[in-house]
């Protein structure tokens, strides 16, 4: 699918000026950096430099004295503390940070996470019972719980005491649980918003820490942890989110803990990470454990602090990540052949496809890759439990989660952010539900999101390009959402030599523009450009600026994000 390229246009260039003189940098990168909302000095000390001392003081939280106070009863009592979180990355981290933080301070504490396939997302019924029947009396539900209202009443009504963690736009009603420790909610004054379920954990830990003065090294420790939730559930990576992540790929990079360092080695990368490699090599076989089987193996595997036992963990994670692979690419070219056989469902603004017998586990998968391939708000369904369950994914700058809103009447329950949710459905409602969902998307979504783009930072001449310059914008990240990769555009480049197809469909090329050096170029899934590349005639290129390293030969590289033949 084509897709259109939007330039940013920044029209400030008094504040460009003054800060590529003051940083000493080309003027390119200091509009990528005011683009960003720095406009100083001091703004970009800290944005070159964020330090754990800007972290906010998590007592600005709602509720977090609640919390700390009933924590503190709990352990001074000797009361059972059940750690409960999601299945996924965001939630098994969470759950990691929290239990191994708490079991400094206490023995009478377990984990719980649910079964994907057996209890579905959020507070179960069955967990609660769990907690009834082991004696626990405090539950601390981290990544889950922010519109569980009637779980949360459930368990009042058996005396057990719920503090939740969430990260999740809130419902109409709070749960009436002893604490709620979520910045969405509308009167939480916490200055940032966007933590994810693992950093309101963290910021749970250091809230106890501060109150028994207890030294920032005891939560510290967990920056990696809080990193990998950071890139797996793709929150912005801005504010403290960017100190998390930035400390957590420094503390991944030279001290992992024992569970991720084993995970790093089967991933078959061991240093050096980025927020790249977090979210394609390390999240997916986390994500996995959840997926194919249990994710308390991932908690097992990210808790142990022997190494054979680590090992051993991450090679069974491995195998199911293996698994999960298969999975998920049969289930999409099934899912591929319901929508491309159905003219109806080729022509709408919308998908929705469900059968019964697809891997509840991989169905959010096959959403992404779906959205990728029509770009449109993508649902895939199966069935579990004699209702429909499913997941959905959005297309940038339509919000999904309103669409679900309205749809709310059709719908058993549902939860999530913009981008991505999930939705559980009657099977009686499910084609009054495609037309619903239809009907509000395409009523209330802009034509031009439904072509994909993208969005180019800045135009850069290939003579701008050299060393220092690499090295000022790799100080940019770590890179994620509201902070991505700087895209760049040139215009009038020249192939040299010639272009050639490498692995599936990757396009391989050299450019050079006037008197330029010589850069080499990637394209990956740009084979079909490869003949209409031609020496003495012009193109125009949009790219990242990447590191090759071949043969411990370091070269900066070209990644070809589109390309445009000169008419």
């Amino acid at each position: 699918m084509e897709k259109r390229w939007v330039q940013h246009n920044y029209t400030d260039r008094e504040t460009v000026n003054t800060l590529a003189s003051e940083l000493n940098i080309d003027k390119c990168l200091a509009q990528i950096l005011a683009q960003r909302g720095i406009s100083s000095f001091e703004e970009a000390r800290h944005f070159f430099r964020p330090q754990l001392l800007q972290l906010h003081d998590p007592f600005l939280m709602k509720g977090m004295e609640q919390a700390i106070d009933r924590i503190n009863r709990a352990i001074a009592a000797k009361e059972g503390i059940l750690i409960y979180g999601d299945y996924d990355v965001d939630g098994t981290t969470a759950v990691t940070l929290a239990y191994h933080f708490f079991s400094q301070f206490s023995t009478n504490i377990a984990y719980y996470i649910p079964d994907r396939h057996v209890e579905g997302y959020g507070i179960s019924t069955q967990s609660i019972d769990y907690a009834a029947q082991n004696g626990y009396s405090l539950i601390i539900a981290l990544d889950c719980g922010i519109r569980a209202v009637e779980k949360i009443d459930y368990a009042n009504s058996l005396g057990i005491d719920f503090i939740i963690c969430d990260h999740h736009l809130p419902g109409d009603d709070i749960p009436k649980a002893i604490a709620v420790l979520d910045p969405k909610q509308v009167d939480c004054p916490y200055p940032f918003k966007e933590l994810s379920g693992c950093g309101i954990g963290f910021k749970l830990a250091q809230a106890y820490a501060q109150f028994h003065d207890l030294p920032s090294s005891c939560y510290e420790q967990y920056l990696d942890l809080c990193m990998v939730s950071i890139a797996a559930d793709i929150v912005p990576i801005i504010d403290e989110n960017r100190i998390l992540a930035y400390h957590g790929l420094i503390k991944l990079n030279s001290d992992p803990s024992m569970g991720l360092k084993a995970l790093m080695q089967i991933a078959g990368k061991t240093e050096h990470y980025s927020i790249t490699d977090v979210v394609f090599l390390l999240a997916p076989r986390i994500n996995a454990a959840g997926r194919m089987g249990h994710a308390s193996d991932a908690v097992k595997m990210l808790l142990s602090e022997e190494l054979l036992f680590a090992d051993e963990q991450s090679s069974f994670i491995n195998l199911q990540n293996t698994e999960r692979k298969s999975f998920d690419q049969n289930i999409t070219l099934e899912a591929l052949a319901i929508i491309e056989n159905n003219e109806v469902l080729i022509n709408r603004k919308t998908t929705v496809v469900f059968q019964q017998h697809w891997n509840k586990g991989v169905i959010g998968i096959v959403a992404s890759r779906l959205t990728e391939k029509y770009y449109r708000p993508t649902i895939v369904l199966t069935e579990s439990n004699g209702k429909y369950t499913g997941s959905a994914r959005s297309v940038a700058g339509y919000d999904l989660y309103e669409a679900l809103v309205s749809c709310s009447d059709l719908l058993v329950q549902f939860g999530g952010h913009k981008y991505a949710a999930g939705l559980t459905i009657h099977p009686e409602n499910l084609e009054s539900f495609a037309n619903r969902f239809e009907k509000v998307v395409s009523e209330s979504i802009d034509p031009a999101l439904l072509i994909p783009e993208i969005n180019i930072d800045t135009a850069l001449h290939l003579t701008q390009i050299d060393g220092k310059f690499y090295r000022v914008l790799s100080q940019m990240g770590p890179f994620g959402p509201l902070n991505m990769t700087p895209i760049f555009m040139s215009n009038n480049v020249n192939l040299v030599g010639y272009p050639k197809i490498v692995g599936t469909n990757h396009l391989k090329f050299s450019v050079k523009q006037q008197n330029s050096a010589i850069f080499d170029a990637i394209g990956f899934n740009l084979g079909e450009y490869e003949i209409l590349l031609k020496q003495n005639r012009p193109f125009s290129i949009c790219y990242t600026l990447e590191e090759n390293n071949w043969k411990d030969k370091k070269s900066l590289q070209l990644n070809i994000k589109g390309i445009k033949i000169e008419e």
